[in-house]
């Protein structure tokens, strides 16, 4: 039977403690000037339902959820509803509101009904947790028209 006396055990549970602290607050860097924003699509634009949407990247490449690699990421389209307030938690997927391209995609069909909407994108890390800084697109106000 092994034996640990107090101040090896009490050392072992600090770093335990200190490196799940560290793994919980580290955030994947983002690349000075790294942009996501839309293609082909503006402020204020008047569309028709379903819309292709684009998702352009600059400064950054795309890689799946999961896949491990300096400066990459997935897209998260936000509808309707604002980018999360902690930006060190995953980002939740919400039916509707918050949508994963976690395979890698760059475009989407969006069905919305008319009326106004607001589109954004949030690049998320390999673990869905925005970079930091994080790497976001202007909120955009689009209108459906019936």
């Amino acid at each position: 039977m092994t034996r640990l006396s107090l101040r090896s055990s009490t050392t072992a549970l600090a770093l335990i403690a200190l490196a799940g602290t560290a793994w919980s607050a580290d955030r994947t860097p983002s690349p000075p000037g790294a942009e996501v924003y839309f293609i082909g699509l503006a402020d204020h634009a008047k569309v028709h339902s379903p819309l292709v949407v684009r998702f352009g990247l600059k400064g950054m490449g795309i890689a799946p959820a999961g896949v491990v690699m300096d400066n990459t990421g997935h897209h998260h389209l936000f509808v309707d509803t604002p980018l999360p307030a902690d930006m060190s938690q995953p980002i939740p997927a919400v039916e509707g509101k918050v949508i994963h391209y976690g395979k890698g995609q760059t475009e989407t069909e969006l069905t919305l009904a008319p009326g106004e909407h607001t589109l954004q994108l949030l690049l998320g890390d390999a673990k869905h947790v925005p970079h930091e800084p994080p790497v976001a697109s202007k909120k955009l106000t689009i209108t459906v028209l019936k």
